[in-house]
């Protein structure tokens, strides 16, 4: 396969490379990830995570790829939120506290709309905290494995952590994706 530089952010150039492919398929995982500098940067995460499903979504409908391509969008279950029943399922209301969530619940029904409104195949899937390689220095998995390989090698002496309160469901990327 062939890889394609693609900016959610840039409607012409995912209509240019959608035209190009002809895609059986768009699995929507690019975003903003981290809540923290959602809050720093809401403007761009709006941009990238709620208007960028829009300008995948916009895109395929432009282009006639509607019968098709099949769309999949990456979702979080920072939807809910303010928990407002554990385990969450299927009908748990959405409570999103962060520009990131936010940005990602207007992905989510921009997506239910244009499957209904428009005929795509169109889904959202709801994921939680997953690992991987690949997974940002920033995020509180890697400060931890960081700061643990720092004090077997003598460089730190202490762990240090945010909000103990925090409750998080984690699984792999492999399992994910």
């Amino acid at each position: 396969f062939h890889l394609h530089y693609g900016d959610l952010t840039d409607a012409s150039n995912l209509t240019r490379i959608l035209q190009e492919v002809q895609p059986d398929e768009v699995y929507n995982l690019g975003a903003m990830s981290h809540v923290a500098v959602s809050f720093e940067s809401p403007e761009y995460t709006a941009d990238v995570d709620a208007m960028g499903t829009l300008r995948l979504l916009e895109a395929i409908r432009f282009l006639g790829l509607e019968k098709k391509t099949r769309f999949y969008q990456a979702s979080t279950s920072e939807l809910y939120g303010l928990v407002q029943e554990i385990p969450q399922k299927e009908t748990t209301p959405f409570y999103p506290r962060s520009p990131y969530a936010v940005a990602k619940l207007y992905a989510y029904w921009i997506t239910v709309n244009y499957r209904e409104s428009y005929g795509i195949y169109a889904c959202n899937g709801i994921l939680f905290n997953h690992e991987s390689p690949r997974r940002g220095e920033t995020f509180v998995t890697r400060k931890i494995t960081r700061a643990i390989a720092n004090i077997a090698q003598g460089l730190e002496s202490c762990l240090y952590l945010g909000n103990m309160d925090s409750l998080r469901d984690w699984g792999h990327a492999k399992d994910y994706v």
